[in-house]
């Protein structure tokens, strides 16, 4: 079952809304899906679906509401692919993070699940690892996340298992970067890298021409596996 949620943010003084899907018997643990620069489109939805199948609550908060509520991109469609780049560009990541961090004191006081996960994409990725580093979310998974080499600096603050998955190719995310994360972040106790060698960034979008089907399998049975271990259930 789907439905559209209002969470309220940190300070009380707005909402915004949330996409969710329930499974069909109480949660094993709840599961933030983080949205990549499409907003809540057709695939992060997918997501949250199969992980309700897998018995997981699974919500997907709008981030970019703040912007243009309910965005909803096609990254196969050029023109919207270059309007989700602008909106990326506007985006505040600080406070992104901040509503990230009111839908896990929703899904707890509200949903009454207790132990919170989060996974993203894309953006979405390198949110995940903020998140990690910036709450107390119980485990975090970050699919082709950008950028993580300039938030380094807060690898310490990560105090719950995070699982970072890097394609090897990735246009947004050079050899020097993939370098970096691994040099900083390999013996990190909490923190699991994979490689996926040849692949490019969107790997495992559930559609459109960026999927590779193999690796996008592999990738979510690590993860699959990652959040049992870590939440329970």
């Amino acid at each position: 079952m789907s439905e559209t949620v209002t969470v309220t943010t940190l300070n009380d003084d707005s909402t915004f809304d949330a996409y969710v899907a329930r499974p069909a018997d109480t949660p094993r643990a709840a599961i933030l899906v983080i949205q990549e620069i499409f907003g809540v489109n057709a695939g992060i939805r997918r997501k949250c679906d199969k992980l309700a199948e897998d018995g997981y609550l699974a919500i997907a908060p709008d981030l970019f509401w703040r912007l243009e509520p309910g965005v909803e991109l096609d990254p196969d469609v050029e023109p919207e692919f270059q309007r989700a780049l602008d909106l990326m560009g506007k985006f505040d990541q600080d406070q992104g993070i901040r509503d990230i961090e009111a839908t896990i004191h929703h899904i707890r006081e509200k949903e009454g699940v207790a132990k919170v996960g989060c996974v993203g994409y894309c953006l979405g990725g390198r949110l995940a690892y903020m998140t990690a580093a910036r709450t107390d979310v119980d485990a975090s998974v970050g699919y082709y996340g950008v950028g993580i080499d300039g938030l380094l600096g807060e690898k310490h603050a990560i105090g719950n298992p995070l699982l970072l998955h890097i394609p090897t190719e990735d246009g947004f995310v050079d050899k020097d970067t993939q370098k970096a994360m691994h040099e900083g972040l390999d013996d990190h106790p909490k923190v699991t890298l994979y490689d996926y060698e040849g692949l490019d960034h969107g790997f495992a979008t559930e559609f459109g021409k960026r999927r590779a089907d193999q690796a996008a399998q592999l990738a979510d049975s690590r993860t699959s596996e990652f959040f049992a271990q870590h939440l329970g259930g």
